[in-house]
């Protein structure tokens, strides 16, 4: 314990000399700017070497968020506090998470919308296009470049934080729901009995294998034939996706699959998108002669982005979906549901480009509708004898309380989650549908079934709501 209030100390320590150094380093670059007398290539030299240290200084300003996250669980892991911990901890990084991607995203769907959206313009011959466009009570007016302009600009503007900072709150996100309560949430053990430690590692060990295989086939001449590569890269994900649900609960497979999806963005801004641009850069700025070829590469990254975004969309989402990861073969409908937006976001694309697609719209719609069709549940049996509600309040007060009670007992949820409670009769009726959906049909519930909740319980609950919910002896 002592220790570990120490590193808590030089964490918090480390955060404010970090805060220091930055405001410091701010203020320096500011009255750089304002100087009237430096020479100007002196002054992008000493504002880019003071950018890369204040870029180095929001790393370790992350870094030291992240400690302190891990230390302070150290410290309330196994006490009464790590349910309220993780709550907190949850509430605080998917805020972030969802506000970053946002952001990401957003500039995701702007910048393809401009690109699809160009016009040609004759009299600027080393222009791919400009647009003019309206928003916000103006006109606004973009051209693209075919590779750089002769003068390399002041002020150029970078769009990378959005993803580095999306894909850091994700994973800090991924830690805290899946990984600092395994057992509950990621391990099941009629799916694969596993220690908590080896299921942490197939996690993390396939994002890294999996952005590993996606990035070595995008520099493949495969890059270059759009049809082919994406169905290859689609065959490997749908076998990602029959992993994940191979070896993880299946709610726990789909945001791992989501993750995996979201390691490929970031990677291609970290790896391939931003080191292009920068090359794009320098060349501009040494004189020297500039390759097409990295603009380009790094233009089909950004496109693969592009159509990962709605698969990434739905996974963010599905898990208050147990309709969808509740199904027999979960890692199929998890497979439709990304071939179904990614084909919608691509007629989406054709229409930013002009283009009319008579058939991708509504192949993308039927595939959707077909899904819900598909996934729907078998028709159930007859329900023989009346089923009372003595039978299934003792059902839920076996199986379902420890969670949905006004005094949980579960280690993790410290409160009802979503305020749901079954202390009394009137507020199993109220939750009727909810318990139709997520213990009798998709039977998610209890999580990882931990308290065991048999097939012939489930079956009562059925038959009592078919019967009317009738709370009535």
């Amino acid at each position: 314990m002592q220790i570990t209030l120490i590193l808590l100390g030089l964490a918090v320590l480390g955060l404010l000399i970090l805060f220091t150094k930055l405001t410091h380093d701010a203020n320096h670059i500011d009255a750089k700017q304002k100087s009237e007398d430096q020479d100007t290539k002196q002054d992008e030299d000493v504002a880019e070497k003071l950018v890369d240290s204040k870029n180095f200084l929001y790393t370790g300003i992350v870094v030291c968020f992240l400690l302190l996250a891990v230390i302070t669980w150290l410290l309330v892991k196994d006490t009464m506090y790590a349910g309220h911990f993780q709550s907190w901890s949850n509430l605080i990084v998917r805020w972030m998470h969802i506000t970053f991607g946002i952001a990401w995203i957003g500039t995701s769907f702007l910048f393809v919308f401009m690109e699809n959206s160009l016009h040609a313009n004759k009299n600027k011959p080393e222009l791919k296009g400009d647009l003019w466009m309206v928003h916000g009570g103006g006109f606004w007016f973009v051209e693209k470049y075919k590779v750089a302009p002769t003068v390399m600009p002041k002020g150029l503007h970078w769009f990378k934080y959005e993803a580095y900072f999306t894909w850091i709150t994700g994973f800090a996100l991924l830690c805290v729901v899946y990984y600092f309560n395994a057992e509950a949430m990621l391990i099941d053990p009629n799916i694969m009995d596993m220690p908590t430690w080896m299921g942490i590692a197939i996690g993390i060990g396939s994002l890294i294998v999996g952005y590993g295989i996606y990035d070595g086939l995008s520099r493949t001449p495969l890059l270059k034939k759009p049809v082919w590569f994406g169905v290859v890269l689609f065959s490997i994900l749908v076998g990602f996706a029959y992993f994940y649900c191979q070896v993880f609960n299946a709610r726990a497979a789909y945001i791992h699959f989501g993750a995996l999806i979201g390691t490929m963005m970031a990677g291609n801004v970290f790896f391939a998108i931003i080191p292009a641009q920068k090359a794009l850069v320098k060349a501009a700025k040494d004189g020297t002669p500039l390759d097409p070829w990295l603009g380009q590469f790094a233009s089909m990254r950004s496109f693969h982005n592009n159509y990962f975004t709605l698969p990434v969309l739905f996974v963010m989402i599905s898990n208050h979906f147990p309709i969808t990861f509740g199904h027999e073969y979960p890692w199929l409908i998890l497979a439709a549901l990304s071939i179904a937006s990614g084909t919608l976001k691509h007629w989406l694309n054709l229409r930013e480009q002009g283009q009319l697609s008579v058939w991708v719209f509504p192949i993308s719609v039927l595939m959707l509708v077909s899904i819900i069709f598909i996934s729907a549940p078998p028709k159930p049996g007859e329900c023989k004898d009346e089923v009372t509600i003595t039978e299934v309040y003792s059902i839920m007060q076996e199986r379902c309380v420890t969670c949905h009670s006004s005094s949980p007992t579960d280690k993790v949820n410290t409160k009802a989650p979503n305020g749901v409670m079954y202390d009394t009769p009137q507020q199993i009726k109220k939750m009727a549908d909810k318990i139709m959906q997520r213990a009798v049909i998709t039977k998610t519930m209890p999580q990882n079934n931990s308290t065991g909740m048999l097939p012939e319980e489930r079956e009562k609950l059925r038959c009592w709501i078919e019967q009317g919910a009738n709370i009535e002896e």
